[in-house]
């Protein structure tokens, strides 16, 4: 292990040295993504009419991020946005932001935005905890500041996970490295499911959405 900047934040060493857990982790994924889109899809069904009615444009965003060992790959998103949103160049999305929809506020408020990821994890670029998917040019912004940001690669992304229960939009870059680094040195079954545990309400009551 190594310290960064001095402030405590833990650089993980390669963890292939748990294929086992890692080959059941990814299999459960699959398993709970696959059922999730099946029991979900009359909701997602009104989830998609209700974004058409709304405002202009496709129902679904897909977008390039990130994934395990700096992979990119195209996220997939229920559209929460109105189109056009970054004529202005990238932008991280921040509380209040005038770009999302009215329908939009509620999607991403209840993480049902979220939920066409399920698709990404049956595709093997994501899992079901992990750290947040981020976009090339931010990983890249954030490496000039923060020193090994691109070692929160060194796992799946996550819909959930450490960094997400604990803190939305008000959460800095560098606490967001010290939170994902700190799953990827402890991550174990108990630790997920206390992620788990910890995302529910989050997304019941909405706290820290993003």
């Amino acid at each position: 292990m190594k310290v960064l900047d001095g402030q405590g934040l833990i650089i993980a060493d390669n963890k292939n040295s748990k294929p086992l857990y890692f080959a059941i982790k990814q299999t459960v994924d699959r398993f709970v993504s696959l059922c999730s889109l099946i029991i979900l899809f009359p909701l997602l069904s009104v989830v998609a009419i209700l974004i058409k009615l709304d405002s202009r444009g496709p129902i679904f965003y897909k977008q390039e991020r990130l994934g395990l060992n700096g992979k990119s790959f195209l996220i997939l998103k229920f559209r929460t946005m109105y189109n056009n949103a970054e004529k202005h160049g990238p932008q991280l999305a921040h509380q209040n932001d005038p770009r999302i929809t009215r329908v939009g506020y509620f999607l991403r408020k209840y993480r049902i935005d979220e939920i066409p990821q399920f698709i990404n994890i049956l595709r093997g670029e994501m899992s079901m905890i992990g750290p947040r998917p981020e976009r090339p040019v931010f990983i890249e912004r954030f490496e000039k500041d923060i020193p090994h940001f691109r070692k929160r690669l060194q796992v799946r992304p996550g819909i959930t996970g450490w960094a997400q229960t604990h803190g939305g939009y008000e959460i800095h870059p560098k606490e967001k490295l010290e939170l994902d680094l700190y799953y990827i040195h402890h991550f174990s079954f108990l630790l997920d499911l206390k992620i788990i545990m910890k995302s529910i309400p989050v997304i019941l009551f909405a706290k820290g959405w993003r």
